[in-house]
């Protein structure tokens, strides 16, 4: 249900503590719990199962964490040290702040700290912003937000925010988990329902209502598209004075109307296959809509370090929910950002055999490939369910640039020419590589990618900057260094751990980490 990379290569992995019997059991006689199990003649069950691994990306090893509290449809940030600060969940655990610290020898477990959230947090949304607070927005009932770290009365207060209220609908909400972008000018975009705004968090003011997205399609959960910061290029101004433009896009969804259909009538209608694509730092911004190959709800959007979005997991009819969906898509479908013809955007790729429907997950590993994993879209576990039974796998889906044919194009990092990996704003870095066929045209780009924390079909604080090249030297035969230029300022790049990666010709190295500060 939940995923967050973390920067020594290990996902946390999560989802309720009340779902039955996981796969993976606790050594034994630790980890176990009891609970009240309403559904099979209210008896006590004693549940000695992980609802939360830490999985190993390098070995595949993983290791089970106690969660104490209900994390049921939370939310989660990295913050400028790498520590996932998660936040909310269900019952007891909906104004709960949790932390997993990245750590190597095996011994870090959940913290939940004594400090709570202001608001109750189901279905909210969070995002990492410049001076390394947590905003945390939204969820059922809570037409708020509020920060992370809670240092003192300011910090600990709620902020109401009426959008939140006016874009509920009746019966459906259709406005829970918001897309929450920071833009480059350092205001927050909020995305629920069908409608936007642009809030200046600091002084607690809309700044800007947006147009409302055309076509009527209800575009958050449980009508569940996805969205995505397209990726920010810099411009040559290392001040930041000339900011880069800022695109946001939106895939997917379902029609008004639709989870009650499927809730309450068992009729699975059509998702959507329309895409939304809003140039935020236009002085009147406009939609411009485009169509996928395939209508699709609860899929994910993840920016690749080629500057393209892969689309995948979902159904093609339904919405989110328990059993609310039909008809799993199967095929990932690759958005090509930089084609000028819309045309020629969309390319289908390769399907997988899994059904990825309602709570399962995916994200970018540094490897270039994206882990996908889970799907449960039951009240409990059901493992005999059919046809679709909960799934608690994981596998590595290969984007086309991972192929062996385009292996003798993808540069190999070597080192890092900054101290302890840290790239400073606007200071000039080098990267040595290794590449045996160098390609002048479109020649090597340095690209910084956040680990995004997914749920839902949205991965927030998901990030890419395309750095400003200074410089490429030829070395050697093979052997390449090239110089680049750290963000210019922490709005582009909120201060914390980001993969970086060398892409050159459409094929991306392996990252390494880098810190921003």
């Amino acid at each position: 249900m939940h995923m967050q990379l973390l920067k020594n290569d290990k996902v946390i992995l999560f989802d309720r503590t009340d779902m039955g019997l996981s796969n993976f059991s606790f050594p034994s006689g630790t980890g176990c719990r009891k609970y009240n199990d309403t559904h099979h003649r209210n008896r006590t069950i004693t549940d000695c199962t992980a609802h939360s691994l830490q999985y190993d990306v390098i070995s595949g090893n993983i290791r089970p964490l106690y969660v104490s509290s209900d994390t049921w449809c939370s939310s989660g940030a990295l913050d400028p040290n790498g520590t996932l600060i998660q936040t909310g969940g269900y019952g007891p655990g909906i104004r709960k702040i949790r932390t997993v610290a990245p750590c190597d020898d095996g011994k870090c477990e959940w913290t939940e700290l004594p400090v709570n959230l202001a608001d109750g947090r189901w279905y909210a949304s969070t995002q990492i912003l410049p001076d390394g607070r947590v905003i945390v927005v939204g969820g059922r009932r809570a037409f708020s937000y509020e920060f992370y770290p809670k240092t003192d009365d300011v910090s600990s207060k709620r902020y109401y925010l009426s959008f939140l209220a006016e874009t509920t609908d009746p019966y459906e909400e259709n406005n829970l988990y918001p897309f929450l972008h920071l833009l480059p000018d350092g205001n927050l975009f909020i995305f629920a329902n069908n409608r936007s705004i642009l809030l200046d968090y600091k002084q607690n003011r809309v700044v800007k209502e947006l147009p409302v997205i055309p076509d009527g399609i209800k575009r958050t959960y449980p009508s569940t598209g996805s969205s995505v910061l397209l990726p920010l290029k810099m411009n040559g101004s290392l001040d930041g004075s000339d900011k880069p433009e800022a695109e946001v896009l939106i895939c997917g969804g379902s029609p008004p109307g639709a989870f009650n259909m499927s809730n309450l009538n068992r009729v699975f209608v059509s998702a959507s296959n329309s895409c939304g694509r809003i140039k935020l730092t236009d002085p009147d911004p406009k939609w411009v809509m485009e169509e996928m190959p395939m209508p699709r709800v609860m899929s994910d959007m993840l920016l690749l370090p080629t500057g393209d979005v892969i689309i995948l997991n979902g159904a093609s009819n339904g919405t989110a929910g328990w059993e609310d969906a039909a008809n799993p898509v199967f095929n990932p479908v690759l958005y090509k950002t930089y084609e000028p013809d819309p045309n020629l955007r969309f390319v289908v790729l390769n399907p997988s055999s899994t059904p990825r429907m309602y709570h399962s997950s995916a994200l970018l590993l540094p490897d270039g490939s994206i882990l996908v994993g889970g799907s449960n879209p039951h009240e409990m576990y059901n493992f005999t369910a059919r046809p679709f039974p909960t799934d608690l796998s994981l596998e590595a889906y290969q984007p086309p640039y991972l192929g062996p044919l385009l292996a003798v194009l993808r540069p190999s990092i070597l080192t890092i020419e900054a101290r302890d990996s840290i790239v400073s704003y606007g200071q000039m870095f080098s990267v040595t590589f290794m590449l045996s066929v160098y390609r002048a045209d479109p020649g090597i780009s340095v690209v910084l990618i956040t680990p995004s924390f997914t749920t839902h079909s949205f991965s927030m604080n998901q990030r890419m900057v395309v750095l400003d090249v200074a410089r490429l030297e030829n070395l050697s035969a093979f052997a390449y260094k090239i110089a680049a230029y750290g963000p210019p300022k922490t709005t582009v790049a909120p201060p914390g751990y980001y993969m970086l990666f060398l892409v050159h010709a459409g094929t991306p190295s392996h990252a390494v980490w880098v810190k921003v500060q």
